[in-house]
């Protein structure tokens, strides 16, 4: 069994490349920052900005993401907590901490993201807080 990189500890094949490829949705706000953060380590550019809120789109560039994605080694992502965005919330929490090397500097992003779910019950990411 090949691991997701998100590190759920579930299958690649079971857990976010079905998401990213688009023949599932992610049913949590929880999977839809794993399959994000998979994206990133992929250099999913186009996966990343599709599950960007539209409202919050704004200065979100594809040349930069691609170029932050091809300089950086991902290490690892820790889900801190949750609130809500479960499969029957519209809106949900979720705390992380994304490791990793950008340029040969480590770094770790500990962000409270906001989630919402938009009109076809798609999760989308709004915005997030860094700690």
């Amino acid at each position: 069994m090949i691991e997701c990189v998100c590190g759920s500890g579930f299958a690649d094949a079971e857990c976010c490349t079905p998401i990213l490829a688009g023949e599932r949705r992610a049913l949590t706000a929880a999977a839809l920052m794993r399959s994000r953060y998979t994206a990133y380590v992929r250099s999913a550019v186009d996966y990343l900005i599709a599950t960007h809120d539209p409202a919050k789109r704004s200065g979100v560039e594809h040349a930069e993401i691609l170029k932050f994605t091809k300089t950086t080694k991902w290490l690892g992502l820790e889900i801190v907590t949750t609130e809500a965005g479960g499969e029957a919330d519209r809106t949900g929490l979720v705390e992380f901490i994304a490791r990793g090397t950008s340029r040969g500097k480590p770094f770790a992003q500990h962000e409270r993201s906001r989630f919402r779910r938009d009109a076809d019950g798609n999760w989308l990411y709004v915005d997030g807080e860094l700690r």
